[in-house]
C-alpha cells in the first residue's frame, strides 16, 4: 500500500512538473513576442504624438489597468450597461459560490468585499446542492437497472445507460453551448469550447467571459441563463470526474491486488521447492 501511495504521489508531482515545462515552452515565447510588440507600439505612439512624454503615457496605461481591474472595460463608454445590474450580479454570485472566480470583476467597496462571508456559507451550500443533484442523476441510472428482470441483461443496460448519460451530457454541456457562445460573443468554436470547459471545471482563468463585450447588446437574462447552465453543467462534469477518479482508484487497487497475489504465489512456490529436511531418528 505504501509503495502504491508513493507511486501515486510521484505520478502526481511528475504530472505537475510536466505541465509546467510544456506550458513554459508553449507560452513564454509568445509572451516575449507580445511584450516586445507592446513596447514597439508605445514607442510609435510617442513618435506620432510628440506632445506626450513617456511618463505621461505610462501614467495613462496605469489608469487603464486600474479601470480594467475594477471591471470597467477601457474600450467602453458611459452609455454601456452596468457591470452590476441584476443579471450581472446574479452571474457574479454564481461564480463566487461555485469557486470559478474569473477575476475580471470583483467588488471594489469595503461592504462588497465582505462577500467572503457570503462565500463562507455559499460554497458548502453549493457543494450540498451539487451532491444532491448528482445523487438524483445516479438514481435515474439505477432506475434503468431495475427495469431489467434477467441478470444477463443488467450489465448491458447499465453500460447503455452510462453511454446515454455521457453522450447526452456531452452534447448539452460541452458541444452545443460553444455554438451559442460563438454566435453571441463572436468567438470561434474553439474559443467557445475553451470557455465552456474552463468554466465547468471551475478553473476560471477569466480571459474569456460571456457578456463583457461593450460593442454588443445582450438580452438582460443572458448571463443569468448562463449561470443556470453552469450549475447543472458543474453537477454533470463533477460526476464524470468522480467516475474517472473511481476507475483510476480501481485500477490501482487491481494492480496492488495482482502484486499481492504474485508475492503470495512466489512465497508458496518457494516453500514447495524447498527440500524436505532430514529427520534424525533417536533410538529409544
Amino acid at each position: 500500500q505504501i509503495s502504491w501511495r508513493l507511486l501515486l504521489v510521484l505520478g502526481y508531482l511528475f504530472y505537475l512538473l510536466l505541465g509546467a515545462m510544456v506550458f513554459q515552452l508553449l507560452e513564454k515565447q509568445a509572451e516575449t513576442h507580445f511584450r516586445d510588440q507592446f513596447q514597439m507600439e508605445k514607442l510609435k505612439f510617442l513618435q506620432n504624438y510628440t506632445c506626450l512624454d513617456r511618463q505621461a503615457l505610462e501614467k495613462f496605461v496605469q489608469i487603464l489597468m486600474e479601470a480594467w481591474e475594477k471591471g470597467v472595460n477601457p474600450k467602453g463608454n458611459s452609455t454601456n450597461p452596468s457591470n452590476w445590474d441584476f443579471s450581472n450580479s446574479f452571474f457574479f454570485a454564481g461564480t463566487v459560490v461555485t469557486t470559478i472566480g474569473y477575476g475580471n470583476l470583483s467588488p471594489s467597496t469595503v461592504a462588497g468585499q465582505i462577500c467572503v462571508f457570503y462565500a463562507l456559507f455559499g460554497v458548502p451550500l453549493n457543494l450540498a446542492f451539487l451532491n444532491q443533484l448528482g445523487k438524483g442523476l445516479n438514481a435515474h441510472l439505477l432506475t434503468l437497472e431495475r427495469w431489467v428482470q434477467k441478470p444477463g441483461r443488467a450489465q448491458v443496460v447499465q453500460t447503455l445507460a452510462v453511454a446515454i448519460f455521457l453522450t447526452t451530457g456531452t452534447l448539452l454541456f460541452l458541444v452545443f453551448p460553444p455554438l451559442v457562445f460563438s454566435y453571441v460573443e463572436g468567438w470561434s468554436y474553439g474559443e467557445g469550447f475553451y470557455f465552456t470547459f474552463i468554466t465547468l471545471s471551475t478553473i476560471g482563468f477569466g480571459d474569456y467571459v460571456v457578456g463583457t463585450n461593450p460593442n454588443k447588446h445582450y438580452i438582460p437574462v443572458y448571463r443569468s441563463l448562463t449561470a443556470i447552465w453552469i450549475v447543472f453543467g458543474l453537477a454533470w462534469l463533477a460526476l464524470v470526474f468522480n467516475v474517472g477518479a473511481d476507475l483510476m482508484e480501481k485500477f490501482l487497487q487491481l494492480k496492488r491486488h495482482k502484486s499481492d497475489l504474485s508475492l503470495a504465489e512466489g512465497a508458496t512456490t518457494k516453500l514447495e521447492d524447498e527440500p524436505e529436511q532430514p529427520r534424525i531418528h533417536i533410538p529409544s
